[in-house]
């Protein structure tokens, strides 16, 4: 009777210790899933981010083109007329 409840002991410890195992590995897992979840979204928002200082960028230049042709022009017709 001894002998049988040392091995369920045994048994139950060699099996708590394996959970054990297991529990890590699933929590390093979960850890190495959200930050990878996290570094995509943070690229992702960079990339949005990008892409509008970009387009912002392209309409303050032709706005800016605009104005000086538009200048330019008026003083020439002021000067000549």
């Amino acid at each position: 009777m001894a002998m049988k409840m040392r091995q369920s002991l045994a048994e139950l410890e060699q099996e708590f210790r394996h959970e054990m195992q297991l529990e890590s590995n699933r929590s390093q897992m979960l850890r190495k899933r959200a930050s990878s979840r996290s570094r995509v979204r943070m690229r992702t928002r960079e990339r949005k981010r990008s892409s509008m200082r970009f387009w912002l960028l392209v309409i303050s230049l032709i706005a800016t083109a605009v104005a000086v042709t538009v200048a330019m022009f008026e003083t020439l017709y002021y000067l000549l007329g």
